[in-house]
């Protein structure tokens, strides 16, 4: 094959398959990725919309359940209206660049998730070990800054690969066999050696999931062994219910994303639409679980989340609820010196 055609061959645009082997009951199989996609849209809009509006959430722990909440809402745009496009509209087709910017976005955010659970872990830490400082290590604007930090590493070590895919030709077939463009089922359609990628992505995956997982270990274990010192069983138990939330959300996070990753490298005999979906059930399901988890063991965000709902309502706030309200704010503010028994 000539340069030019390679060229060519290669800027044109991907097809998507969808699940394959499961074409017939894309209409079918749409329905609980809809719907997992608009109560994603709520749940994460509901608590970003609770923290802005409640002063009493302006908190560092209630900052990175608003950036996570971003993350979510980032993951689940960059692939399901697609995914859906090609379940009903049979709208298969996806431009070059579109197909490597869904895959950046798809990525980076991972790394970025990644990074804010290893900042809401050390949260969790300086809060229940060194309670005295807590207000004076974690500042607002120390936050925001953890933040942008973690979307900078996300960035900086996916720009790199995404210039190694798309420098590679593309002059096989043009048909991804998947919902969206993953990494390792657009890496087959190479008809170069893909190896300095891989190696390089293998490198970034181990480095980024491993140090953030020993760290995140590490304070976990820092954190149990203070909580065992507290002297009374009440605030063990507040303690522990208050990290029960974002540890559920870690294993959520790193568990689905070790199978995902794993059962698209081996088949284990699987058929390929058992691995299609439970890849796109890691990026669609957690999404949307997240903020119902949050909502569920946290007091504060949930408080937030039904003020604003009658507020939506159209019920407004009553006097009484304004009197609670200014109450609850007077004892936030009190405990603040020791946020994890709040």
């Amino acid at each position: 094959m000539s340069t030019a055609n390679r060229s060519i061959t290669s800027a044109s645009p991907f097809l998507l398959t969808g699940i394959p082997g499961l074409e017939a009951l894309h209409v079918w199989l749409s329905i609980p990725f809809c719907f997992t996609y608009i109560m994603t849209l709520l749940g994460n809009s509901m608590v970003l919309l609770a923290v802005r509006l409640d002063k009493s959430l302006h908190e560092p722990m209630y900052y990175f359940i608003c950036m996570l909440a971003v993350i979510d809402l980032t993951f689940s745009t960059a692939v399901v209206p697609k995914m859906l496009g090609v379940f009903w509209l049979d709208s298969r087709e996806i431009g070059f660049e579109a197909c490597f910017i869904q895959m950046f976005f798809i990525h980076t955010f991972t790394a970025v998730e990644s990074g804010v659970l290893l900042a809401m872990s050390f949260d969790r830490y300086v809060a229940i070990c060194k309670p005295l400082r807590y207000n004076t290590i974690l500042t607002s604007s120390r936050t925001i800054q953890i933040g942008l930090l973690s979307l900078a590493r996300g960035a900086g070590v996916m720009t790199p690969l995404m210039c190694l895919l798309t420098s590679l030709p593309y002059c096989k077939t043009r048909v991804i066999p998947h919902s969206y463009c993953e990494h390792m089922a657009v890496v087959e359609l190479a008809c170069a050696d893909p190896s300095v990628s891989d190696l390089y992505s293998l490198i970034v995956a181990t480095l980024l999931v491993g140090a953030d997982s020993v760290f995140i270990t590490f304070s976990y274990v820092m954190i149990l062994r203070s909580v065992m010192r507290l002297p009374s069983q009440e605030a063990r138990l507040k303690a522990l219910r208050t990290c029960g939330s974002h540890v559920s959300i870690i294993l959520l996070f790193y568990v689905g994303g070790l199978l995902s990753m794993y059962l698209q490298m081996f088949s284990f005999g699987l058929a390929p639409h058992v691995q299609v979906l439970v890849a796109d059930f890691y990026l669609t399901v957690p999404p949307m679980l997240n903020p119902i988890i949050y909502g569920a063991k946290m007091k504060q965000i949930q408080e937030g989340i039904f003020k604003l709902l009658r507020q939506l309502a159209g019920l407004g706030i009553s006097q009484a609820d304004k009197d609670r309200s200014d109450a609850e704010r007077g004892r936030h503010h009190q405990k603040r010196i020791y946020p994890v028994l709040e």
